[in-house]
């Protein structure tokens, strides 16, 4: 028999050398099987996104379903408080409007004593006209006025005359002042009792009227305030109800308005 291989052998790869990989299949197969039908096909991992961070506010926690429940109040709350300051500030506005054009329309006030007042005469003797200085004096003291004016006023008929007196100023309580006018008769004659408020007229203003005590009867005392002038009567020998009506009638005689 002959020594040579024949042709189906194969030479044994040298010592030191790496068999080809087309005389390998089966290691290849070994090394990276094929993709069956089976197996699972992995996609390639996707390139990683940038992260992107808004300028805008966040809240960390998604609100609830029950938070506008709780806002709502609130808010119907709030409205209800702001509409109740805007109607009180709207009124008090109005309070203050109206305040302000009364004393810019009674301020500018002029009292005078005319020579007569309906019946009633100014007295011109000497004791009439002292006796009008003392009242102007007694009532300065007690009230700051810039004009004083008062006379002595008779009917022919009462045996004492009507003691008239008054001044001009701006006035800002004319209420309280009129009391305080009031004690200074209370200091001569007696306390003032019976005080009430009578028709003060188309001037306005504040009227009152009550009596005094005097060595033989009761006296009606009235007087007025507004914001530009004070003045006071008496009237000794008439009843309350005539001297309501002449005290009406005194001031639509001396006092004017600019």
């Amino acid at each position: 028999m002959s020594d040579r291989p024949g042709p189906l052998s194969e030479s044994p790869a040298p010592a030191g050398e790496a068999p080809d990989a087309a005389t390998t299949p089966a290691v290849q197969a070994e090394v990276s099987p094929a993709p069956t039908a089976d197996s699972p096909v992995l996609a390639p991992a996707a390139a990683a996104q940038p992260v992107e961070i808004s300028d805008e506010p966040f809240t960390l926690t998604e609100p609830t379903d029950e938070e506008p429940e709780e806002t709502t109040p609130r808010s119907r709350t709030k409205t209800i408080v702001l509409g109740s300051l805007l109607a009180v500030t709207l009124a008090g506005m109005a309070v203050i409007g109206y305040a302000g054009w009364r004393i810019a329309s009674q301020k500018d006030a002029t009292l005078t004593s005319p020579p007569t007042v309906g019946n009633l005469k100014l007295d011109t003797t000497e004791e009439g006209r002292s006796t009008a200085d003392y009242l102007q004096t007694a009532l300065s003291a007690e009230v700051d006025l810039d004009h004083t004016t008062g006379g002595v006023y008779l009917d022919g008929t009462a045996t004492d005359g009507v003691l008239f007196f008054g001044g001009t100023t701006l006035i800002w309580t004319p209420g309280a002042d009129l009391d305080t006018a009031f004690e200074i008769i209370s200091d001569g004659q007696g306390a003032v009792t019976g005080l009430h408020d009578v028709d003060a007229g188309k001037l306005g203003g504040t009227m009152k009227c009550g009596t005094t005590k005097t060595d033989n009867a009761d006296m009606p005392v009235c007087g007025w305030a507004d914001h530009g002038s004070l003045a006071l009567a008496m009237f000794p020998g008439r009843t309350a109800k005539d001297a309501a009506t002449l005290i009406l009638q005194i001031r639509n005689a001396t006092q004017t308005r600019n």
